[in-house]
């Protein structure tokens, strides 16, 4: 028997890819009855980067409230053109937004757990052979550590009409 899906950790770059891959978590999500966590990963600076710039943990937080508040505005603005293709809701399908410092495979496995969800969706940059093998892919590594079945969107080669960046 097939596990039921009523919960999709979609992981984001904020990428036209990112963007491209979240109409297959709406879809999905439509599909199964299902609520879709939203996560974005920010990797920390170096230990030396953060002592030599003088940021202190009052200013860290306000700088991570305000990257949640400019993703839930680009969610808005994203899910009213996403809908003109996938219809409504997309919006309310979304339950959950979290905004983690780490290294993204690690987050990415973390919070699908830690949210019990059933499945990951997340989108790849297709960035060639030799680029993988000396720089890695996020998309790799959590599909080689993970035991749910993870949904790897490639960016089409056509172009298309719906993108994070347009919503500035």
């Amino acid at each position: 028997m097939i596990p039921q899906v009523k919960k999709i950790l979609y992981a984001t770059d904020l990428s036209k890819n990112s963007s491209y891959a979240f109409l297959f978590a709406t879809d999905m999500a439509r599909r199964h009855d299902a609520k879709i966590a939203i996560l974005h990963v920010i990797e920390p600076l170096p230990p030396y980067a953060e002592t030599f710039s003088g940021i202190t943990a009052e200013m860290k937080q306000k700088h991570r409230e305000e990257i949640v508040q400019e993703i839930k505005k680009r969610l808005q603005v994203f899910c009213k053109k996403a809908e003109a293709q996938i219809g409504p809701p997309c919006v309310e399908l979304v339950s959950n937004i979290l905004l983690v410092r780490g290294h993204p495979p690690e987050e990415i496995l973390n919070a699908a757990n830690e949210e019990g969800c059933d499945v990951i969706v997340l989108g790849t940059h297709g960035k060639g052979f030799l680029a993988h093998a000396f720089l890695g892919s996020v998309s790799q590594e959590v599909l080689h550590r993970t035991r749910k079945p993870v949904f790897i969107i490639p960016l089409p080669p056509e172009e298309t009409s719906i993108d994070w960046d347009e919503i500035r």
